[in-house]
C-alpha cells in the first residue's frame, strides 16, 4: 500500500515524486525499463521550466552544467525570438541533456524518500471510490499495489490512460521524420544546421562525439512502430540531398510524426495523467519536456493536499482546468509552427505578416512568451486585473529578520507563502488559521515599494496581492480558503482581525 503510485520515471514522474515527498506523501514510482535509456531524447530546458525548477532549488545546478542560448526555439518563421525583456528570471534556453535532468530529479526524489522501482511494468489497474489497485510485473512475477491515487506519467502510448478508459482525441500524423544520433564517415560531410537539396532538407545538430540528423521520412511503413534502420536514414538523406552521405555508429534511430492529441480528462476518479500521457504534439519548439515538468509542478502540491485531507473539494479538479487549457495552447502553438514550416505560396502572405509582427520588439516578445509558456496565467479567486495575479511571481529580492533572501528560496519547502511587506503584522495575524499550510513571513522588498503583501501558491503563482490601490481583506480570505481550505478552527476568530 502507498499514498500515490506513479507510473513512469521520466521528467514528469520524477519531479512529481519529489513534490509529493516534500509534503510527506508516501510515493512509489514504477518504471518498465530496468535502466535509463542509453540515448537522449531532448537537450532543452526553456525559461519557464527553469523558473519553476528554481522554486525548488533545482535550477542552479542544471544551469552550471548547461549552455545558455538567449533565444527561444521556434520553427516556421525566418526570425529569432529573443528572450531579452520577457517575464522571466532566466531569459535564455538551457542546453542540457534530458538524461542529466532526470538524474538530478531522481536523486532529489530518492533523497526525500521516494521508492523508485525500475524494471517494474504496470499491467492493469482497477479503481473504486477509495483507491486504485495496480498489477505490476517484474522479472520474478507479478504483485499488486493499492494506492489512494495513481498518476500516469508513462508517455504517449500510456497504459494508464488506456486502462482508465480516458479518450485521447486529436489528429493522426500525416507527415513523418527520421531522427538519428550517428557519426559521419567523413567528419565534415555536412555543416551544422539545415542543408537543402533537390529532394528536401537535412538538419544536423552537433552533439558531443556525434551528430543528430533529422530529415523527412518519405516512405514510412504501414506499422509506424517498425524500428528505423541506419540504411533507411542514409537513403532518406540521399533522397533529400541528391548525393550519398555515409553514416555509421548509430546510437539512436527513431521516427516521429506531427500527430496532436490531448486526453479528454486529466483526472478521472483516482487516476491522473501528466506529461506525454496527457498530450502529444509535434516536436516544434522543443517544448515537450518543459510542458511535462509544468504539469508535474502544478499537480504535486494539489495531489499532496488531497491525500493529506486538507484540500478543498475542487482543488484536484483545478489541475485539469489549468493544465488542460495550457496543453491545448501547446498543441495549437506546435501545429501552427508545422503549418508555417510547410507554407507554400497560398500561405505566403500569412507568413509575411507574422514575420513582420515578430520583427517588432513587442511582437517578438509576445511570440517568445507564448511559445515558451511564459505567458501562463491561471484564473484566481477572487479574480482581478493586476498583471501579476495568476502568473508566476518574479524572484523578488527580499530582506527578512534573518538577512537577505529571495522569493524562490522561501518557496523551496513546497509550501504556500504569504509575505507581509509593510513591516506590520495585521496581514499575517489574519492568516494565522492557515499557518499549518502556508508560511507567514514578514519581509522588505525595496525593488517594489508599491507592493504591500502577496500570497503565493506552492507552485509560485500569485493567488492574491495588495498594493496601495489593489487588494482587500476579504480577497485574502477568499484566496486562502479557495486554495487551502478553511482556517484551522482554533484560529478562525483571528481571521476577523484584518482591517479593511
Amino acid at each position: 500500500m502507498t499514498d500515490v503510485l506513479i507510473v513512469g520515471a521520466g521528467p514528469a514522474g520524477l519531479l512529481l515524486a519529489g513534490e509529493l515527498r516534500f509534503a510527506g506523501v508516501d510515493t512509489v514510482v514504477v518504471e518498465r525499463h530496468a535502466q535509463r535509456p542509453g540515448f537522449c531524447r531532448g537537450f532543452n530546458l526553456n525559461a519557464r521550466a527553469l523558473d519553476l525548477l528554481a522554486r525548488r532549488g533545482l535550477a542552479e545546478r542544471l544551469i552550471s552544467e548547461g549552455w545558455q542560448v538567449r533565444h527561444a526555439a521556434f520553427s516556421g518563421l525566418p526570425v529569432t525570438l529573443s528572450l531579452a525583456g520577457t517575464h522571466t528570471d532566466h531569459p535564455y534556453s538551457l542546453g542540457i541533456p534530458q538524461t542529466r535532468v532526470e538524474e538530478i530529479l531522481e536523486a532529489q526524489a530518492i533523497g526525500l524518500g521516494a521508492d523508485i522501482r525500475r524494471g517494474h511494468e504496470l499491467r492493469a489497474l482497477e479503481q473504486d471510490s477509495e483507491s486504485v489497485t495496480a498489477t505490476v510485473a517484474t522479472g520474478d512475477g507479478e504483485y499488486r499495489v493499492r494506492a489512494a491515487y495513481l498518476v500516469g506519467c508513462d508517455g504517449g502510448r500510456s497504459t494508464v490512460r488506456k486502462q482508465a478508459g480516458i479518450d485521447f482525441p486529436g489528429t493522426e500524423a500525416t507527415r513523418f521524420s527520421l531522427l538519428g544520433d550517428v557519426e559521419f564517415a567523413e567528419p565534415e560531410a555536412l555543416p551544422f544546421g539545415a542543408t537543402t537539396g533537390p529532394g528536401g532538407s537535412v538538419f544536423v545538430i552537433p552533439r558531443p562525439g556525434y551528430v543528430r540528423v533529422i530529415t523527412t521520412d518519405r516512405q514510412p511503413p504501414a506499422d509506424k512502430d517498425t524500428p528505423v534502420t541506419l540504411n533507411q536514414l542514409e537513403t532518406a538523406v540521399a533522397y533529400a540531398l541528391g548525393c550519398h552521405i555515409e553514416l555509421r555508429a548509430a546510437r539512436w534511430l527513431t521516427r516521429f510524426g506531427n500527430a496532436a492529441r490531448q486526453a479528454a480528462e486529466y483526472v478521472r476518479g483516482r487516476v491522473i495523467l501528466a506529461g506525454d500521457a496527457a498530450h502529444i504534439h509535434p516536436p516544434a519548439g522543443a517544448i515537450g519536456v518543459n510542458v511535462a515538468l509544468d504539469d508535474a509542478f502544478n499537480l504535486g502540491w494539489k495531489l499532496a493536499a488531497t491525500v493529506r485531507g486538507t484540500a478543498p473539494a475542487h482543488l484536484l479538479d483545478s489541475y485539469h482546468a489549468e493544465r488542460h487549457t495550457a496543453g491545448a495552447h501547446v498543441l495549437a502553438n506546435t501545429q501552427a509552427q508545422v503549418l508555417l514550416g510547410e507554407a507554400g505560396d497560398r500561405l505566403g502572405p500569412l507568413t509575411d505578416l507574422l514575420t513582420r509582427a515578430a520583427g517588432h520588439p513587442a511582437g517578438n516578445r509576445a511570440f517568445a512568451e507564448t511559445i515558451t509558456g511564459l505567458d501562463t496565467r491561471y484564473r484566481m479567486r477572487p479574480d482581478a486585473n493586476h498583471p501579476w495575479l495568476g502568473r508566476l511571481a518574479p524572484d523578488l529580492a527580499l530582506t527578512t529578520d534573518d538577512g537577505c533572501t529571495r522569493l524562490a528560496e522561501l518557496l523551496a519547502s513546497g509550501r504556500g507563502l504569504l509575505l507581509d511587506l509593510t513591516g506590520g503584522s495585521a496581514v499575517l495575524e489574519s492568516a494565522a488559521g492557515w499557518a499549518d499550510r502556508v508560511d507567514l513571513v514578514t519581509a522588505a522588498c525595496p525593488d517594489h515599494p508599491e507592493l504591500h503583501a502577496i500570497l503565493l501558491r506552492p507552485d509560485g503563482h500569485t493567488a492574491w496581492l495588495r498594493t496601495a490601490g489593489h487588494g482587500h481583506a476579504d480577497g485574502l480570505h477568499q484566496a486562502l480558503q479557495h486554495w487551502y481550505g478553511p482556517a484551522a478552527p482554533c484560529d478562525a476568530a483571528s481571521a476577523e482581525a484584518f482591517p479593511s
